[in-house]
Order: structure tokens, then sequence, then C-alpha cells
């Protein structure tokens, strides 16, 4: 059992069991290296999400007939607090991912094909380029309250254009890649036929769930992140709350649940019982979030489109 953790120089290396030590260049000729020993030791080599950074080596070995798993961060981190573990260097936390997979041997997943990866690329850069043009409203909102909004004007409509230009090139790209594969373009137009998910969600969805259909109900909602956690102790029932997932389909189901909640006349109704409970705001939206990728997730695993049965 080999596992590397989080960096960008080197690659720390700790094998299991006999605790072997390595310090590896993260280069071509490094990921080579790794290669050679994990063949030598017959090793699986595990290492946790890093936002992209470990895609070149996870294809690399995946090339060169190398078993690799990623794991969740969050995961890893309950498993240090489990066993006491507070220091966090490179070295902790190589031996702290190979334990953790010695422990949860099927935890983690295997490297998404080529063309996911490409998808999940776009969407998270789409996101990333939405959120800097919503960071530019807000500062264009508050040079009109300043009274400045003149001063910076010709910068600030340049930059917008600009950014609407990237947007649509980028969702332009992530349409033609789609409609590439039949498969995906099954699932987008499955995805796409409930009330609620429109393209940003149904790509999203794809890329960052490529599991979907594959699953349980409850393990989708899991891997999203909006399954409620339990704070129970004896006798008393604590708080549940939602916790871990992957973050960003998260956020992006939570906007979809706004449109649900008012648009898809199931989830409507779901959303209306829920108020009239007197649930909170955030409470509703997380649930019909859930419900929505529940949906998702059984339309895929049936291939079936979305049908509204009325009561």
């Amino acid at each position: 059992m080999w596992s590397l953790p989080a960096g960008y120089d080197w690659l720390d290396i700790h094998c299991l069991p006999d605790g072997q030590r390595h310090r590896i260049p993260n280069t071509d000729n490094g990921h080579v290296a790794v290669s050679d020993l994990a063949h030598d030791q017959r090793a699986v080599v595990c290492f946790e999400a890093t936002g992209g950074q470990e895609w070149r080596l996870w294809s690399y070995l995946q090339d060169a007939g190398v078993e690799a798993r990623q794991v969740p961060p969050a995961q890893v981190k309950a498993f240090a607090r489990s066993l006491g573990t507070r220091a966090k260097t490179d070295r902790i936390d190589a031996e702290l991912i190979a334990r953790f997979l010695v422990f949860r041997p099927e935890a983690g997943r295997t490297l998404p094909a080529e063309h996911l990866r490409l998808l999940r690329a776009l969407t998270t850069k789409r996101a990333q380029v939405v959120e800097m043009r919503k960071r530019l409203l807000a500062q264009i909102r508050a040079h009109r309250k300043s009274g400045t909004a003149e001063l910076f004007e010709d910068i600030d409509v340049e930059l917008k254009e600009r950014l609407d230009v990237a947007i649509t090139e980028l969702e332009s790209r992530i349409s033609e890649l789609l409609g590439r594969y039949r498969h995906l373009a099954d699932t987008a137009r499955i995805l796409r036929s409930v009330p609620g998910i429109g393209p940003v969600a149904s790509s999203t969805l794809i890329a960052e769930l490529p599991e979907l259909g594959a699953l349980t109900g409850e393990e989708a909602a899991a891997l999203t992140g909006l399954a409620p956690v339990a704070q129970d102790s004896g006798t008393l029932r604590g708080k549940r709350a939602i916790a871990g997932g992957r973050r960003a389909l998260r956020h992006v189901m939570f906007q979809a649940a706004l449109v649900a909640s008012h648009h898809n006349p199931t989830l409507k109704a779901f959303a209306d019982r829920l108020r009239k409970a007197g649930k909170p705001h955030k409470v509703i939206v997380t649930a019909v979030a859930r419900k929505l990728v529940i949906i998702a997730n059984a339309l895929c695993k049936s291939r079936r489109e979305w049908e509204h049965r009325h009561p």
C-alpha cells in the first residue's frame, strides 16, 4: 500500500506494511519512478483529492497499469482525529492516507474516463469565471453607491464583456463535448427533463458525479454532501446537518433546488409542506436539493425521462 499526500513539487510516499518512506519529485520522471516502485511491490497507490493537482500522476499510473485510488480528504481527516493525530506534515499525511485505505479498503474512486475529466475541467472553469463576473458586478454596484462609477466604467464594461464571452465559449464547449458522446447526451437529456435541472446542473452532475445511476439514492445524496448526518448520543437527539461530499456539485444543486421548489410540481408541493411545517428556508432548500439528486439518480438508472404523476 503506497500513499501520496497533496503536494506540488514533491511526492511523499509511505509504504505499508513495511513502513518505507520515499520523497520523489512531482515530475514526469518522478511519475515513472512511482510506477516502477508500485509495480515492484504490487502496491495500490492512494492519494487525496487536491483540486486537480493529482490528475497527471493519476492518468500516468492508470496507463501504466497501476491501481490508483483518490480518497476524500474529509474522511482521512476524520480518521486522523480518531487516531488522536494532530500534527500535520507531508510525511504524516502520507502515512495517514495509507493507513486509512487499509482501514477502509473499499474507499476512494478510480480514475474517470478522459472525456469526463475534460468535462469536469470545463464545468469547473465555467464556475470560476461566473464567480469572477459575480464579484465584478458587486464591485460595479459598490462604485455606483460611492459615486465613482464613471472612473471605472470603461474598465468594468470591457471586463464584463470579456467574461460574458468566456462563459459563452465554455458553455459551447461543454455542449459540444456532451453531444460528442451518445451516452452523455442521453444522460444530459434525461437530467434536463426534470424541472429545476438546467444545462449547468445537468453538466455538473455528469462531471462531478459520474457514478450517477449506479448508486442507491442514499449513496448519491451522501456523495453530494446532502445526506443528513446524525448527532445523537444516548437519549439525546442532536440536530441533523449535512457534511462532506462534493462541494462544487452541492452548490449547483442548491441553485437548482431554488428553481425546482417553485417550478417542479412535485418538489413545489414538497417544499410547501415543509414551509407549512415551519421549517427554515435553508432546511427546505437542502431537502429539495437532496430529492433532486435522488430523482436524478433514479432516472439515470432506469434511463427514463421525468414524468410528473398527479396525486
